[in-house]
């Protein structure tokens, strides 16, 4: 009587763990060259920031600081990344960063176009958003085992993965941001004979930019916050010295990774949400 009866359980899981399978045997060699493609990509992120010396990087960061924000920060920003190669660090981040810009990239170039099609189509969007209601709310390390099976161990399955997580806040922002801009102006447009295109490139997507910043700032930080849980497939950099430290119980290694971490994700929010200020402001 307390129990749930049998006869109603359905064993969802099954039926997903099928397709997944069928998706590897039939389209193996497609998911390989879009694992080739992410690879490529992925290292030629990492061999341009590992080719910058230590200190122009940090220079670089001091002046975007001082020029999206202010001086002050600017130079905070700096102090912070000399922390990071203080605890010996530096190559580690350099390898977590470019995990990270991969997956941001990836985001943005999929999540803008699917999101200013969502604006056009509200069939479309309704469809969409349980789906991105599910993407959102799925605990990230489920995103491990298809990335896992499709990709295998390493570096593409954990750009996936991030992927995946961090794409759906740049798709709903995206998709508000051209919802939100004003009827009045795109009739103006129209009106002295602008074409679907023009009214989207000179008109809509200008007036929508500091919405769709503000969702490329959380897609950041959403694939930020997976370096930890990526490391658990094989992905390179400061998440994995935070996993080793766990297994040892090393509380001076777990510190100093995951200050680091701190340190990077807080830097890349103040980057990015500074972009997006200034874009309001203009606005």
């Amino acid at each position: 009587m307390y129990e749930f009866p049998e006869f109603l359980k359905f064993e969802f899981g099954i039926y997903v763990d099928h397709f997944v399978k069928w998706l590897v045997s039939n389209f193996g060699g497609v998911f390989d060259a879009l694992g080739n493609s992410i690879l490529r990509f992925l290292t030629s992120v990492d061999f341009v920031l590992q080719l910058l010396p230590w200190w122009i990087f940090i220079l670089a960061v001091l002046i975007m600081g001082w020029r999206i924000k202010k001086l002050s920060s600017g130079i905070g920003f700096a102090f912070m990344l000399l922390v990071i190669g203080s605890f010996g660090l530096w190559d580690l981040m350099i390898s977590t960063l470019a995990v990270i810009l991969t997956s941001v990239v990836i985001s943005i170039t999929i999540g803008i176009p699917i999101g200013i099609i969502m604006a056009y189509k509200s069939n479309l969007e309704i469809v969409m958003r349980p789906i991105l209601d599910g993407m959102q709310t799925m605990p990230s390390f489920v995103y491990l085992i298809p990335a896992m099976l499709l990709f295998g161990l390493g570096r593409v399955p954990a750009v996936f993965a991030t992927t995946i997580y961090a794409i759906v806040p740049v798709i709903r922002l995206t998709n508000l941001g051209i919802r939100s801009v004003s009827k009045e102006m795109v009739e103006a447009a129209h009106s002295f004979g602008s074409s679907p295109w023009q009214i989207l490139y000179k008109v809509e997507l200008p007036q929508a930019l500091p919405t769709i910043m503000t969702g490329v700032n959380q897609t950041t930080m959403m694939a930020m916050a997976m370096v930890v849980i990526a490391s658990m497939i094989g992905a390179p950099g400061l998440g994995r010295e935070v996993l080793v430290a766990i297994n040892r119980i090393d509380i001076a290694q777990g510190t100093e990774a995951g200050l680091a971490i701190v340190i990077l994700a807080i830097i890349i929010d103040r980057l990015t949400q500074g972009v997006a200020d200034k874009f309001k402001v203009e606005k």
